[in-house]
């Protein structure tokens, strides 16, 4: 079913995109508009912008560009009637009644199976015989009844087809159950069980969906956590545990711990904000999601060596999106879960209270494995530290570690502040050449596209036919009676302005934006890219003559005089890039 155009429009009007990617992303006001660093790909440097006036998003670094509908399919993995469902919710709206895509439909029936396989693993664990080996688990771990409600828990029994017969007799297919990571498919063709004698925590989105799960092995052989594989509602990379629970937090700070029974056990404490990742190290878009509900994060990992150094990477990662990040050091005990037990929920709130800055974290870990005794393993020590210093924003903050550190190790101020700045020129100075490259990349997949290679004249005249009638949409009449879509050797050109021209005469208020469902996430990058030109490059009249005489003629041959060059095409990235 396709969805009205006033719907759309209106539910663009409801969702402004600088107010969905500043849920996702932090913006940078920057003239009218918003610059952020990509949230699809990793960068220093803020390379994609947000246009305000025209309600479209682009990144010069990676390509990627469309509408507020584009930027939730790519952000939460949705085809693009789901980014519709997701916007629609967000905005209090109802959606129109459709029959929805295969995608669609088997993402709705994974959401189900997934509730159902939860509320089947909590059954066996509180009220089936097979579930007292559970029972005896979360006991020994001192956890409530009503804990064990709140989250969920389970219990995957020791058997084979246990949970697949389950769901089987509630109407579930094989290949469901396969896709939502809860069986497996053996090689005499027959499905088993995933998780089997296992305690289970269900894994729950913001919208309060289970998406996976996560099962500890309680005795035996195999991995201590086996965890969901990634499914066509879940990405580990993407989720936190707990999340659900810590968003509602009046804190504006969380406690990131490294595993699910410490956020159990602090959560039962009586401190809701606590996550975790889920079996594997922090990622970028694990940071961001963080950097959402809170200005500070306080890292409670293990105080073994492996879990120190899971510490030092996540710092980095929270610092990269902007959230200031505090050490518990717990003296005592191994774990936030061990040291509730053997100290108390009041002790540990002293414990997060007093945890110390990340700055002095990272310095104090500069020593490791060093003789600082010696005058080599010194020097060694105050490089790392330089390092360290170089990275905290803050001019003041800096210029009191700087103090404190050259006081501690009896050196001049001045000099270490010197080599300190020399770091800091020359890490700035290699961001803004990786900034340039990634501008330099991008023009060179434009280049490499094979229409470009074959036919690059009339490659460029295209886009600028395109750039011009979005500017003036008044010539249409002019450049529809001069320019056949036959003269175009583009296929993907030839249908974009095909689907505009269309769209214009039909009302003068076409927007390009409104194509969206027309094309991939992928061509909706290209189109912004083609919109963003528009937007800096001037395509007068005689420009636009140019381009169409190249279409026109089709005789190869060197670029004429209105058309958009490389240099052209670099200088107005670096123009946008720098704009304040």
């Amino acid at each position: 079913m396709r969805l009205s155009d006033d719907f759309i429009a209106q539910l663009k009007q409801n969702n402004p995109i600088e107010s969905v990617a500043g849920s996702y992303v932090s913006l940078k006001r920057s003239s009218r508009d918003y610059v952020c660093l990509c949230p699809f790909h990793s960068e220093k440097s803020p390379s994609c912008h947000i246009n305000v006036g025209k309600q479209f998003f682009h990144c010069f670094g990676c390509g990627a560009g469309g509408d507020v509908i584009t930027f939730v399919m790519k952000s939460e993995n949705l085809e693009y009637m789901e980014a519709v469902r997701f916007l629609a919710q967000r905005a209090g709206m109802t959606m129109p009644e459709d029959g929805g895509n295969d995608a669609g439909r088997l993402r709705t029936r994974i959401y189900e199976i997934n509730r159902m396989a939860a509320r089947f693993f909590n059954q066996t664990l509180t009220k089936d015989k097979k579930g007292e080996k559970g029972r005896l688990y979360f006991s020994s771990r001192q956890l409530s009844p009503q804990t064990i409600t709140k989250y969920g828990l389970g219990y995957a029994p020791d058997e084979w087809r246990y949970l697949t017969d389950y769901l089987r007799g509630q109407g579930c297919t094989d290949d469901e159950l396969i896709a939502a990571n809860l069986a497996r498919q053996s090689q005499k063709g027959g499905i088993y069980d995933s998780f089997r004698d296992r305690v289970m925590f269900p894994i729950i989105d913001l919208r309060g969906n289970v998406v996976a799960f996560g099962g500890r092995i309680i005795d035996g052989e195999g991995p201590k956590y086996l965890n969901s594989s990634d499914t066509p509602v879940f990405r580990k990379s993407k989720n936190l545990f707990s999340m659900n629970f810590a968003k509602r937090s009046d804190e504006r700070r969380l406690i990131l711990c490294e595993g699910y029974m410490d956020v159990i056990a602090v959560n039962q404490a009586g401190f809701e904000n606590a996550v975790a990742t889920l079996g594997t190290a922090l990622t970028p878009e694990q940071a961001r999601l963080m950097a959402q509900y809170a200005d500070e994060v306080v890292i409670a990992y293990d105080s073994d060596g492996a879990g120190q150094n899971a510490a030092q990477r996540a710092i980095n990662l929270l610092s990269e999106a902007g959230v200031a990040t505090k050490i518990i050091r717990m003296e005592g005990a191994k774990d936030p879960d061990e040291y509730i037990k053997k100290f108390g929920a009041l002790r540990f709130k002293q414990l997060l209270d007093n945890s110390d800055g990340a700055v002095n974290f990272r310095l104090s870990k500069c020593a490791d494995g060093l003789d600082t005794d010696s005058d080599t393993g010194k020097v060694e020590y105050l490089r790392r530290c330089v390092d360290v210093l170089s990275q905290i924003a803050s001019p003041v903050e800096r210029s009191v570690y700087i103090s404190k550190t050259a006081g501690a190790n009896g050196i001049s101020r001045e000099a270490l502040e010197a080599q300190v700045n020399n770091v800091i020129r020359k890490r700035i100075n290699s961001e803004k050449k990786q900034s340039w490259n990634e501008i330099r990349t991008f023009s060179d997949k434009r280049r490499t596209d094979p229409a470009s290679a074959s036919h690059p004249r009339e490659y460029k005249a295209e886009q600028g036919i395109i750039a011009f009638l979005c500017v003036h949409p008044e010539e249409l009449s002019f450049v529809e009676s001069s320019l056949s879509s036959d003269r175009f050797v583009t296929d993907f050109h030839k249908k974009v302005y095909e689907k505009l021209t269309e769209g214009m005469k039909q009302s003068a208020d076409f927007n390009i934006l409104s194509l969206q469902s027309e094309f991939t996430a992928d061509e909706m990058g290209k189109i912004t890219a083609i919109l963003s030109e528009a937007q800096v490059l001037e395509i007068n009249r005689r420009a636009a003559e140019d381009y169409i005489n190249i279409l026109n003629e089709n005789t190869g041959g060197g670029a004429a005089a209105g058309s958009l060059s490389d240099d052209d095409f670099l200088s107005f990235t670096q123009k946008l890039r720098s704009r304040k």
